[in-house]
């Protein structure tokens, strides 16, 4: 993540400083780097001369002290709040009074970052999505103490590096690891039930909703721990809000060391000579798997504009750009209808008597009253 986030710095003109105490990560970074930069060569993104100016620009040290003539320090060490406090206490002894401290983190809390430094003002979270040099989404994400001016020059610089920002409020999972624990959590809940098998979840939500990948693909992907620590931190964060609950499912696996495509095998089999399940394709299965996990993101969507964590318009553009959804969940409650949402809704509430299918108090406002989320 920071050798991408460097590499996109670079291409738009700026000096950066890569920092990391270990030798060998300073080595992958770059290695990294170069294979990025050749790839771009051999597609025709980019010149040789421009691969050389990018590489010119870039520059290593193995200590955090080579920060002192930075304006922006953009950290992507692990999601430990503890870490990230204890650094950034030691990046504001280092860096100039004007300096910008921004933190990659995907789900922390940058108030919590923030409040290790005497001048948390200066504090901000900058997440990029992986691969930065490929994906277009930067959440920005002011802390309570924030000044508006470093928020409002902070997203103009990540503007201007040619990507797509959404503004978040500081709350657990931004938008985007907030809205989309229902694509994983709801499949996971429908297979533990032995409403249908992974294979067929997996082919509902690519066949007929449109996703790119089914949620089971999607955590082997992405590393089952990576997907399920996420998960516990979005959950632990909102005060154990049932409709964040991690799965038993995901635990064993990471307790078995079976991570996903890295480790070989996850939900599925990735060894040599594998045959992947085949789905059950029946239409009207697959479509009721596929409304009850849409209305749930739909759902998420909603109270995260109910509770000012983003505009309508960023949350939509933060899901398509993030992580690939075919079209924007509000944009995807109109159309479908919103009185149709809040129906699937309470009749799953109704019939698990559970919290975590209430339906948001906007959507049920918005259906009585007639109202969409965007107009024409």
């Amino acid at each position: 993540m920071g050798s991408g986030i460097a590499q996109v710095a670079a291409a738009y003109g700026h000096s950066v400083m890569l920092v990391d105490t270990q030798p060998a990560a300073i080595a992958s970074a770059l290695a990294g780097i170069e294979k990025n930069l050749a790839r771009s060569v051999e597609k025709g993104r980019l010149t040789r001369d421009e691969t050389e100016k990018i590489r010119g620009l870039i520059s290593s040290a193995l200590d955090i002290d080579a920060l002192d003539a930075c304006g922006l320090v953009i950290e992507a060490v692990v999601e430990d709040l503890e870490v990230k406090r204890d650094l950034f206490a030691r990046l504001e002894q280092i860096a100039g009074t004007d300096a910008v401290l921004a933190t990659n983190t995907s789900s922390l809390s940058v108030t919590a970052i923030a409040s290790a430094c005497a001048r948390p003002d200066r504090v901000i979270g900058v997440h990029f999505f992986n691969p930065p040099t490929i994906l277009a989404l930067v959440e920005i994400v002011p802390g309570l103490a924030t000044d508006s001016t470093v928020t409002s020059s902070v997203q103009a610089l990540v503007d201007a590096w040619g990507k797509t920002t959404v503004l978040a409020s500081d709350t657990p999972g931004f938008i985007v690891n907030r809205i989309a624990r229902p694509f994983y959590g709801e499949a996971l809940r429908i297979h533990e039930e032995g409403v249908a098998d992974m294979a067929t979840i997996d082919w509902a939500m690519r066949e007929i909703g449109g996703f790119r990948m089914g949620p089971f693909e999607l955590m082997d992907f992405i590393g089952i721990d990576v997907n399920l620590a996420a998960t516990r931190s979005v959950y632990e964060a909102t005060f154990h809000d049932s409709r964040f609950r991690p799965f038993l499912a995901q635990q064993r696996l990471v307790d078995a060391g079976l991570l996903g495509r890295k480790s070989g095998r996850g939900f599925y089999d990735y060894s040599p000579g594998a045959v992947k399940p085949e789905p059950h394709t029946d239409a009207e299965l697959g479509q009721m798997i596929f409304r009850r996990i849409l209305s749930m993101l739909i759902n998420q969507a909603a109270d995260a504009l109910y509770y000012r964590i983003a505009t309508a318009r960023d949350i939509d553009k933060a899901m398509t750009l993030g992580v690939n959804y075919p079209r924007g969940l509000l944009a995807w409650a109109d159309e479908l209808g919103i009185p149709e949402t809040v129906k699937w809704l309470s009749a799953l509430q109704e019939f698990y008597g559970e919290e975590r299918y209430r339906p948001s108090p906007l959507l049920k406002t918005m259906a009585a009253d007639g109202f969409t989320f965007f107009s024409g």
